[in-house]
């Protein structure tokens, strides 16, 4: 059989209405707002009209430190999702949408690949429904209206060295990481030193993902923190009479987009990625519908479970009171012999000793989604590249962890190829195994929660900031902020912030070089080591094969 590349496939799918995939989740047709045949969002009344009803089973899909030879947690979310259907169980999958700057920079699309993907997956890759440009006009209208206060004289008394509010744009641009604005005069308002982030790691993007309602949406939205006057009193977003407008701005993103599988099994795909410097999780929204909706919601988190799985338990789970039934790592064969030391040319030659070394970097993950009392099962995202015996190494090295490690090959096969998975996840949420507790509680101190992940999930030696960043949190713990989580934003390469480091390190130092407090979302962002919040593009951006073909297909996106 020929070679099908992710986007031929994709474009082989026999779609069916979207209508017809809401009438699967109970759905009425006057609750579905329709972008064209495949897409819609859900009305915020059926959303509503649901409260009360029982919650199904909670499971999120993680996996190790990414590798350029490729892991395929969303794959592995959109088969396991498939393969529960296929087993009898009412699955509903939960992902995230896309950002635009990796797609045209390096990291390609979000929707699966093989037969394991949503649809209609070129639009998800791109615009979709315009969440993200929605998202990015509402943070900017707000960073425009700081700047027209002080400009109209200031009635608030903003200290201009104090504002804390960037800007925003879904796109790697590595130029806008540090800028200057209101130079050419008077008439353009006063000079001030600034910058940009990427859209997703943007306050009012947590704030979508973590808000109920739109009621909730806009009390965030009003509690930003955008600067500080000259006597240090924080300027909220009310102050500046920006959160109604926002909101409306939000109003038609703020409801989940419903898509289908490969199979014409329902996928809800709302919110943002990156979990290396935002939290990096399908919106509350979303998921809790999809709960209300199904017997079974499959959910993923960014990047490895060290940043993706530990703040989907520390934030999302604990800001939206959910509790996971069971979790799966997923991990390839590829993966654990790089991180045994072989180089990407040579990972098709058979290696068992590189992927026993490898392996540490899974028990590292499974010791540590264990340590939050949830039941853990590695997935083995099947390549053919693969031996039988550089398989059994992985399966046996779990099995030293006290879990199961399962062959899939749902890429190649869809839900026929994740069977065994779907099977041993119905067991474990089934048995009633998981006892989840987040790492650490409210009441601890700021730093100590930091030093808590990076010794306990980073296994580091030590956490070292400067005195500024230390009276930082000092300061917003005795502005009341002391109770809120962290979130961490690191290299997702590494458990160090060393993204050449792979492996399992230990005694290594984690720097804290900035601290933001994120007082809508409710979490303050710990900024460590050399990580960034506005992406640049690498030498070779993808954007430069992108293009439409004869028969106005895109072509170069995947």
């Amino acid at each position: 059989m020929a070679f099908r590349s992710d986007i031929e496939i994709a474009r082989d799918a026999k779609k069916k209405p979207i209508q017809e995939i809401g009438a699967k989740l109970g759905i009425p047709t006057e609750h579905l707002l329709p972008y064209g045949h495949d897409k819609a969002k859900v009305g915020q009344e059926f959303i509503r009209s649901l409260e009360g009803k029982a919650d199904g089973k909670l499971i999120l899909v993680t996996a190790i430190n990414p590798t350029p030879a490729g892991e395929g947690k969303t794959t592995t979310t959109v088969g396991l999702g498939d393969g529960l259907n296929r087993i009898g169980k009412k699955a509903v999958i939960c992902i995230r949408e896309a950002s635009l700057g990796p797609n045209f920079g390096m990291k390609g699309g979000a929707a699966g690949g093989g037969m394991a993907q949503v649809v209609p997956m070129e639009e998800m890759n791109l615009h979709f429904t315009g969440d993200f440009h929605a998202i990015t006009a509402a943070h900017n209208l707000l960073s425009a209206m700081i700047d027209n206060h002080i400009y109209w004289g200031n009635e608030l008394e903003i200290d201009q060295r104090r504002i804390a509010w960037r800007r925003v744009m879904d796109m790697n641009d590595r130029a806008l990481r540090d800028a200057v604005v209101s130079l050419g005069g008077v008439s353009n308002g006063f000079p001030r030193q600034t910058g940009f982030d990427i859209t997703v790691a943007s306050e009012v993007m947590a704030i979508l993902c973590l808000s109920r309602d739109l009621e909730d949406l806009q009390k965030r939205l009003g509690d930003i923190i955008v600067a500080y006057t000259r006597e240090k009193k924080p300027v909220y977003c009310r102050d500046i009479k920006a959160d109604g407008a926002m909101t409306v701005l939000l109003k038609d993103a703020m409801q989940p987009n419903l898509v289908q599988t490969l199979e014409n099994n329902p996928a809800f795909v709302h919110g943002g990625p990156f979990a290396n410097i935002a939290h990096g999780c399908n919106s509350v929204i979303a998921t809790r519908t999809a709960l209300k909706l199904g017997e079974y919601v499959v959910t993923e988190a960014g990047f490895g479970a060290d940043l993706g799985a530990e703040k989907f338990f520390d934030i999302k789970c604990r800001k939206a009171g959910l509790k996971p039934s069971a979790a799966v790592i997923v991990a390839t064969v590829r993966a654990m012999k790089m991180n045994g030391g072989v180089a990407k040319a040579d990972l098709g030659a058979e290696n068992v000793a590189a992927v026993q070394k490898g392996c540490p970097n899974l028990g590292r993950h499974i010791a540590n989604v264990k340590g939050f009392g949830v039941p853990v099962v590695v997935a083995i995202n099947h390549f053919y590249s693969d031996t039988d015996a550089e398989v059994e190494a992985v399966k046996a090295y779990v099995a030293e962890q006290g879990a199961e490690a399962i062959l899939c090959k749902h890429w190649a096969k869809g839900s026929e190829g994740i069977e065994d998975l779907a099977k041993k996840v119905v067991e474990l949420a089934e048995g009633g195994k998981s006892n989840f507790a987040p790492l650490y509680p409210d009441e601890m101190g700021l730093f100590a929660k930091i030093e808590t992940i990076a010794r306990r999930i980073y296994h580091a030696g030590d956490v070292i900031a400067d005195k500024s960043v230390r009276d930082q949190l000092k300061a917003w713990e005795a502005a009341g902020y002391g109770n809120l989580p962290v979130c961490m934003a690191k290299t997702q390469y590494s458990f160090s912030t060393d993204p050449n480091l792979r492996g399992a390190p230990e005694g290594h130092t984690i720097p804290v070089r900035e601290v933001r407090l994120s007082a809508g979302a409710g979490f303050v962002v710990a900024i460590c080591g050399e990580i960034m919040t506005m992406p640049g593009l690498p030498r070779v951006p993808a954007a430069e094969t992108i293009r439409l073909n004869e028969a106005g297909q895109v072509e170069g996106l995947f």
